[in-house]
């Protein structure tokens, strides 16, 4: 049984609509709209709602965990927004998962490709080719504190997506 959680999620589909926006103004196009309240409904069926929720500033991220965050009962006020979360760097996010609070037994992290589908596979061990925009991965750790979260040391609980059959 694992002592930590972490559902590594990707934002929802973006749109490239408005070629005037920075990439972090981003809004999420309507198949975003409606797959992310899909996913939290699939993650409220299986049970799971995660502590604390962190999010990157960047729109289509935020929207994302908003969405999620509404179908698990997570007030949308508690989402954390987190600079370093806007990256595509995985160890910058593994950095920002080994400074959380270790009082939280589970967490959700919302970003961004390709740093979701690396650090998937760096802390599994596992071979996923891409994390589809709104994928989720739920990943359980044998550690007490979120320092402990390690590369390699994850064991892949679930990997779930909008267009997974169900």
């Amino acid at each position: 049984m694992p002592q930590k959680t972490l559902f590594l999620m990707r934002h929802a589909k973006s749109s490239w609509a408005d070629p005037s926006l920075e990439d972090i103004e981003r809004p999420l196009n309507k198949r975003g709209k409606k797959d992310a309240p899909e996913m939290g409904r699939r993650m409220a069926e299986y049970n799971v709602k995660p502590e604390i929720v962190v999010s990157s500033p960047a729109h289509r991220a935020f929207r994302t965990a908003q969405n999620v965050a509404k179908e698990l009962g997570f007030e949308k006020a508690d989402i954390r927004i987190d600079e370093r979360v806007y990256s595509w760097d995985s160890d910058s996010i593994l950095d920002v998962i080994n400074s959380l609070e270790d009082k939280y037994k589970s967490a959700m992290i919302v970003f961004h490709n390709p740093a979701i589908t690396d650090l998937v596979n760096e802390l599994t061990r596992g071979d996923i080719d891409n994390v589809p925009t709104c994928g989720v991965a739920t990943i359980g750790f044998d550690t007490e504190k979120w320092s402990g979260v390690k590369k390699g040391k994850g064991e892949l609980i679930k990997f779930d997506y909008p267009k997974k059959p169900r």
